[in-house]
């Protein structure tokens, strides 16, 4: 007479390979570190383009205005404020960007592959202790917001090189966004609480 546990064990077999499948997001998650590495790098090329157009190289001045896209009427002799400002926001935003997929990275391997066990590591970040799936997506949707407000002000600081459709569209994506961010949290809220629905 046979066992019945041995009988019923090539039956896990299938949840295990089901568990195990999580690990195939292991190279997407290599994939964002390589693309956060593109970041820091592009990140370093603008800056050191803008330390070199303040003390007068004209090439990298002229490589800054290409990459904000920023015209002008008037012949550039050198930085003014406006294309500091821009080249600084956009700096920013690709910090910003850096930092949605840290979260990404760490909070989605931490929440969907594999625990890091990092709870007496002191670099630990804060966020972390406290995440699942749910609080990832509002503090995406929060870093989604804010890196649309950096680009809908580098726009608007820029406003004379946009034409009204795209200041207009841009507002509206903006907005969007908000509604999108609010609607999640709000939703998030309502399911972490449901018993206070009934009162």
């Amino acid at each position: 007479m046979s066992d019945p546990v041995k009988a019923q064990a090539p039956i896990r077999a299938l949840p295990n390979l089901i568990f195990a499948s999580r690990w195939l997001q292991l190279p997407l998650y290599i994939g964002l570190i390589a693309a956060q590495a593109i970041y820091v790098f592009h990140f370093w090329v603008e800056l050191v383009h803008l330390i070199e157009a303040a003390f007068g190289n004209d090439v990298a001045l002229a490589k800054l205005v290409t990459s904000i896209g920023y015209k002008s009427d008037v012949q550039l002799t050198g930085l003014n404020e406006t294309i500091i400002m821009l080249v600084v926001l956009a700096l920013i935003d690709v910090v910003m960007i850096s930092n949605l997929l840290i979260m990404v990275i760490v909070g989605g391997y931490e929440t969907f592959v594999s625990r890091m066990h990092l709870e007496n590591h002191p670099d630990q970040p804060e966020w972390l202790s406290h995440v699942n799936a749910s609080v990832l997506k509002v503090k995406l949707a929060t870093a989604i917001i804010g890196i649309s407000s950096i680009h809908l002000l580098k726009t608007f600081i820029n406003a004379a090189n946009y034409d009204v459709k795209v200041l207009m569209w841009q507002t509206i994506i903006h907005v969007v966004f908000l509604l999108s961010a609010m609607a999640i949290a709000m939703t998030d809220r309502l399911m972490a609480h449901p018993a206070d629905n009934g009162h």
